[in-house]
């Protein structure tokens, strides 16, 4: 992932958090839960094109705009990661959190 670039890597974030929500049975879930994990995989969306959009700019000064952007959403997506916790097990919170942060980091 270090070779990566932020884009590639959320996109595998993506990926992984979508795998995360197909083992959950959707039925046993409550009301509340199920807008979290639809929140979640929102959140997973609109993070990975922020990033796009942070790569794709053309003038620093729209990069540094798109970057906070871009980190702002991955705030928003790590609180409702640790919000649909009890649907994940630790490890899988803790890979998926230490990715966001790596990404975060990436994106100056």
């Amino acid at each position: 992932m270090e070779n990566q670039s932020p884009f590639l890597a959320m996109q595998r974030v993506e990926t992984h958090i979508k795998a995360l929500l197909r083992g959950i049975d959707t039925d046993l879930l409550t009301a509340d839960e199920k807008k979290a994990a639809a929140s979640l995989r929102r959140l997973s969306v609109d993070a990975r094109l922020d990033i796009r959009d942070y790569e794709l700019s053309e003038t620093r000064s729209e990069q540094l705009k798109k970057a906070e952007e871009a980190r702002k959403r991955l705030a928003k997506l790590k609180a409702s990661l640790l919000a649909v916790g009890n649907m994940f097990s630790p490890a899988d919170i803790a890979q998926v959190d230490a990715q966001l942060e790596h990404i975060k980091s990436r994106l100056q």
